[in-house]
């Protein structure tokens, strides 16, 4: 299978590229700067632009079976980074008929079928307060993904560690079978999964322990 990642330079990126990589993937990794990648391997192909470059974007994406979206905020970047994205990546993948995309975003990112606790209703108003920027513009990237008319997945996660992947995870909406933590590793493993399973396509699931 041929997959495009980008974010790729980011951790859960990296890591999803690692593993695509492992399972047998022909995988093009989209990043600003590859010295940040330090992956070498003969079937991984870099593409380095940012993604305001249309064109850039368009030629990592060209050819793909698999589009998977590892973008997110950075602290002093443009603060519209993740609707940027969903633009970008869904206008190239419409323009080289491409259906598949499976994207990430953060469990703070309402969906149709949560079923938010006190707790999740808490966590949600304190990242309205303390990132208001970060998710309204992640909601954003998750309207445009939702409306796109494509094969789309939203991968959401709660707080993120560096811990290994353990391969029993959960998969639930925000208060319904749904945890506070989850490691990257077992992120990028349900990703990669997510990618050929059907049952996946039009479901925005949050991945936690």
């Amino acid at each position: 299978m041929k997959v495009v990642v980008f974010g790729a330079s980011g951790r859960t990126g990296k890591l999803l590229v690692e593993q695509a990589l492992a399972a047998g993937h022909e995988v093009t990794a989209f990043v600003r700067d590859p010295s940040k990648l330090g992956i070498r391997h003969e079937r991984l192909r870099v593409v380095q632009g940012k993604l305001e470059e249309t064109e850039k974007v368009e030629q990592a994406i060209a050819g793909q079976d698999v589009v998977f979206s590892a973008v997110g905020p950075v602290r002093g970047e443009r603060k519209d980074i993740m609707e940027l994205a969903a633009k970008q990546i869904l206008s190239a993948m419409k323009k080289h008929g491409l259906r598949r995309l499976v994207t990430l975003t953060g469990a703070g990112v309402p969906q149709p079928g949560d079923q938010p606790k006190i707790f999740d209703r808490l966590m949600r108003f304190l990242l309205g307060v303390l990132a208001k920027d970060v998710l309204q513009d992640s909601i954003r990237h998750a309207e445009l993904v939702r409306d796109s008319g494509l094969d789309w997945t939203i991968v959401r996660v709660p707080v993120l560690t560096d811990g290994p992947a353990r391969g029993n995870y959960r998969i639930g909406m925000v208060g319904v079978n749904s945890g506070a933590r989850i490691s990257r590793a077992d992120v990028a493993a349900f990703m990669l999964k997510a990618a050929t399973d059907k049952e996946m396509i039009g479901k925005a699931p949050v991945i936690s322990y």
